[in-house]
């Protein structure tokens, strides 16, 4: 039986592992390394890193970086930032990745993501899609290169086009909610999941384990992320990397997505 996912993101800036409000006002919160083996002893799902720096300043993605992130991983890894072709993919996957994630390049040249699936496999390709709502309007809006620029397009309408396109899993990020820690944009999650039918994994303003519970209870076998609820501690943010336990994720599930009747156990 498949199950909703529980992940940690994390972003890499300067080679070091940063928290954003709203995507500014970044805060240090560790070594890349140090999380992932953290991450290993918690057992977590899956684990999404993202170079906000690659992406933003076009540069190449940092191999060695994410060789040694790969070697130390014991669970699936995602990686997103400065991927823009194909043979930098295939690259990519080749030291022990399991999915890749693209932003402004799918924007930028949607056909890119016919040939990755194609080459690599549509499982592997996910879309990370930045979204903004508009102050006057209440629309959805695209946004790339860490939200420093609008694209003018409808987030709702380019999910579904990279679905057609061979995308195997689309990333859904507010930038509203992000580091909030309020809750999840429920209305966004919504729209996205009505015209997609691939897996989706939903990022931005998880406060509380409640907060993901409430995703998994409205939609079921879905990937719920979160940054700020894993990297920090309290209310004066201190950095303590934690995860939800065994038996937390157990009950979590429990009472949001299996019925008694169907329940098994997932704790040992």
């Amino acid at each position: 039986m498949l199950y909703p996912r529980i992940i940690p993101c994390l972003l890499v800036h300067n080679k070091g592992l940063i928290k954003t409000t709203k995507f500014k006002d970044p805060k240090y919160v560790g070594d890349p390394i140090n999380a992932v083996k953290i991450f290993n002893e918690k057992e977590v799902d899956e684990l999404i890193v993202l170079d906000i720096d690659a992406s933003r300043y076009g540069k190449e993605p940092d191999y060695k970086m994410i060789e040694n992130l790969a070697a130390e991983c014991r669970m699936p890894f995602c990686y997103g930032g400065g991927i823009k072709t194909v043979a930098q993919a295939q690259r990519i996957f080749s030291l022990g990745v399991e999915k890749i994630a693209v932003s402004s390049t799918a924007i930028e040249n949607p056909q890119i993501i016919s040939e990755m699936a194609e080459r690599v496999g549509n499982q592997s390709v996910v879309v990370v899609l930045d979204i903004k709502k508009k102050t006057l309007s209440n629309k959805y809006e695209l946004y790339i290169h860490n939200a420093t620029k609008s694209t003018g397009i409808d987030p709702i309408l380019f999910a579904a086009e990279m679905q057609k396109l061979g995308a195997g899993e689309i990333v859904v990020n507010s930038i509203d909610q992000d580091g909030v820690m309020k809750g999840y944009d429920m209305n966004l999650i919504n729209k996205i999941r009505e015209v997609v039918n691939i897996p989706i994994t939903v990022m931005g303003g998880a406060g509380s384990i409640e907060d993901i519970g409430n995703v998994i209870k409205q939609h079921g076998i879905i990937g719920v992320a979160a940054g700020s609820l894993f990297v920090f501690k309290g209310k004066y943010r201190a950095v303590l990397i934690s995860y939800p336990t065994a038996i937390e994720k157990n009950t979590l599930l429990r009472q949001n997505f299996l019925d008694q009747s169907s329940y098994i156990k997932i704790a040992q």
